[in-house]
């Protein structure tokens, strides 16, 4: 039984092994034709991308190749230009080339036409040479026979004669040239002093010995005698000035010599008009205030005059003394803007001249210091303007010059600054419009200067120029030519200097203008 349980047990392994065993071909076969399955899709997907790949690439090269193609098509096609233009350049140059070496031909052959042409005037010079060699030696003889003289007496003769003709020469050309170099000091001179004067630029202004106050009514005239005559005795002891009322309406005229009291007491008065409280006391506070204002503005004019043109290190007192100047006045004209023009033009000289531009200017302020110093004596200006310029420390150039002031001849000179300072106060004082000319005057001369001018033909315009030292003359160009205008400058000056009073020289300069003139659009 056992055994028979076993055999069935064997027999049914058996039997499982043997099915299992064909389960597992079956099994595997399956596998096996699914793998064989996958392999050839996967083997037809790698053909299907080898082929894309492929034309992928392909396309790629063909576009690689039609950019190169593209690129060497454009290097070539410049290339070529490149090699058309230089070829053009060739052909240019050939043809400049072809054309210079022509004319080089043109010009070679006229060069030999014209050495053959000097040649034959050389030979035929010296066949002249020749013959007037003989034709000389042959007068020579006969001048010998006739003169019975040698030819070394005869040269002898002639070359005393020659010496002589050459030292009339010689002396006349030496005359020649001290007159040239005179004229041209002097046109230097001129030209020294024009442009000084050219470089300043003054004011003048004429003062006179009166003052005027304008009042607001005539009631005002009352209020200023005030009762009995006290205010007006008050104002005019406070001030030393003279009040003059009169049946001027609306004014009052104060009258004095001295410039600077003259002043205040305008000030103090139109001061006491505004205030309207006049009284004794009053009076002699005002004055007294103004007074004080004015020394002040004494020292501040004299301070800004010396700043003005570049002067430094002045003492106070002598600025003091310039700024007085403001108030007085010499020829006509202010003294402070005097001195300064002096200063000015003393500076400016000494620049053309490469003289110390500084101590010109310091000597043409301070030369008329002494004007202004009455409280000093009664010593003649320029003396006390020496006393003062050595007492303030001023060198002895500006001490000179001062002293250079007097009309005395014996003044030693001790550098050419005082001659400037001396030139320039004489330039100064002699300008038109000095020398106590009314404006009325001098309007009229300028204004007649140019009426002369603009009386002939051909005359567009005519301006006096640089206080009627220069007329300059506008000319149509059409009617007056270069030689008309010349005549024309000379007529001008002829009835200038006929029929026009005025001092130093009047420059006349005739113009002609020509402009043409076009528009672009």
């Amino acid at each position: 039984m056992v055994i028979t349980w076993i055999v069935i047990s064997v027999l049914t392994g058996a039997v499982g092994f043997a099915i299992g065993w064909l389960l597992r071909q079956r099994i595997g076969q399956k596998k096996l034709a699914r793998a064989s399955e996958m392999a050839q899709h996967l083997i037809e997907n790698a053909k299907a991308e080898g082929e894309n790949f492929k034309k992928e690439r392909l396309l790629e090269v063909k576009e690689e190749v039609f950019q190169m193609k593209q690129e060497v098509e454009r290097e070539a096609k410049t290339r070529l230009s490149e090699v058309q233009r230089l070829e053009k350049q060739l052909s240019d140059r050939e043809l400049n080339l072809d054309r210079k070496v022509d004319i080089l031909n043109k010009k070679e052959k006229d060069l030999n036409l014209l050495n053959e042409s000097l040649r034959s005037k050389e030979t035929l010079l010296n066949k002249k040479d020749t013959e007037l060699e003989q034709l000389i030696h042959e007068e020579n003889q006969r001048l010998e026979r006739i003169s019975g003289l040698t030819t070394e007496e005869a040269k002898n003769i002639q070359m005393q004669n020659m010496l002589e003709k050459a030292k009339q020469e010689a002396a006349h050309e030496i005359y020649e040239v001290r007159e040239q170099a005179k004229q041209t000091a002097i046109r230097e001179a001129r030209e020294i002093v024009t442009q000084a004067l050219q470089r300043c630029s003054i004011n003048h202004v004429v003062e006179t010995t009166v003052s005027l106050v304008t009042l607001p009514d005539d009631e005002m005239k009352g209020r200023i005698i005030g009762r009995e005559g006290r205010n007006i005795r008050a104002f005019e002891s406070a001030t030393g000035i003279e009040v003059l009322i009169d049946d001027t309406p609306q004014t009052v005229v104060l009258s004095g010599f001295d410039p600077v009291r003259r002043e205040i007491a305008r000030q103090a008065l139109e001061k006491l008009i505004y205030d309207g409280r006049i009284h004794p006391g009053r009076i002699e506070e005002l004055v007294e205030k103004t007074r004080d204002e004015i020394n002040t503005r004494i020292t501040d004019l004299g301070e800004q005059a010396l700043h003005d043109i570049g002067v430094h290190g002045v003492h106070v007192e002598l600025a003091r003394l310039l700024g007085k100047q403001h108030f007085r006045t010499t020829y006509g004209q202010n003294l402070l803007q005097h001195s300064q023009e002096v200063a000015l033009l003393s500076g400016g000289m000494a620049t053309q001249l490469g003289l110390d531009m500084t101590s010109a200017k310091r000597a043409g302020i301070l030369h008329d210091i002494g004007k202004a110093a009455e409280d000093y004596g009664d010593a003649p200006f320029y003396e006390i303007g020496v006393e003062l310029a050595k007492k303030f420390g001023e060198n002895e150039i500006v001490q000179n010059t001062i002293a250079c002031q007097s009309q005395n001849n014996n003044v030693n000179i001790i550098s050419p600054i005082s001659v400037l300072v001396q030139v320039a106060d004489a330039i100064s004082v002699s300008r038109p419009g000095a020398q106590k000319e009314m404006l009325d005057n001098y309007l009229k001369r300028m204004t007649s200067i140019e009426s002369i001018a603009s009386s002939y033909s051909g005359v567009v315009k005519a301006y006096a120029l640089q206080a009627g030292r220069e007329l300059r003359v506008i000319v149509e160009h059409t009617t007056v030519d270069e030689v008309k205008s010349q005549v024309l400058a000379d007529d001008i000056a002829k009835r200038i200097r006929e029929e026009i009073g005025y001092p130093g020289q009047v420059k006349v300069t005739v113009l002609r203008e020509y402009r043409s003139i076009d528009y672009a659009k």
